[in-house]
This record gives structure tokens, sequence and C-alpha cells, in this order.
């Protein structure tokens, strides 16, 4: 992984999280951002702004990538890159978890 990848996406905003979590299979953002709501119980919503933004920057960074057009609708998946991005994060946040509560058993 290189340094840029390791600066902007670890730790990953909560954003990049829910994008790559969503990409595991082909979507576009109108359905990432449906697929999120949903997962979160409405408590996270990512506006159209941010998320093509940042599908933009997270193609262009290659953590996702372009997969077809359907319906006048861009479809993107995740790369390799990206699982191990979001594998990373998902052990970080697996790690932090265990952390609070042992010392929550405390």
């Amino acid at each position: 992984m290189d340094a840029h990848i390791e600066k902007v996406y670890v730790p990953m905003t909560e954003t990049a999280f829910y994008i790559l979590l969503c990409l595991r299979k082909p979507n576009h953002g109108y359905g990432i951002a449906q697929e999120v709501k949903e997962l979160t119980g409405g408590e996270v919503l990512l506006s159209p702004g941010t998320m093509y933004g940042s599908l933009s920057k997270m193609e262009k960074d290659k953590v996702i990538r372009f997969e077809e057009e359907v319906n006048k609708r861009k479809m993107y998946k995740i790369t390799k890159l990206g699982e191990e991005v979001l594998k990373r994060e998902i052990s970080r946040i697996k790690r932090l978890y265990s952390t609070v509560c042992e010392a929550e058993a405390k």
C-alpha cells in the first residue's frame, strides 16, 4: 500500500468506510446512499455532493473502479486495493471495540 493511500485511508472516514463496504457488490451512488441509510437505521445519510465527490476521489485513488453504466447510472465496485484498505479498517474497528469492552469490564 503506497504512502498516499495509507495517509488518506488509514484511519478511514465514515463516508469512505460505508462506500467501500457497500461496493463489495456493484452499486451506484444513489444505491449506496440508500444502503448506508438502511444499514445505519437512518443515522448516516450521505448527501449527493459528498457521495459523488467521494466516488470520484476513490476511483482516482484506485480503491474502487467503474464497472458499467446501467440505466444512466454509473456502477462501481471495490478493487483489490480497496478490499485491502477495508479489511485493515475493519481490523482497526474491531481492535477499538475490543479495547472499549475490556475497559468497561474493569
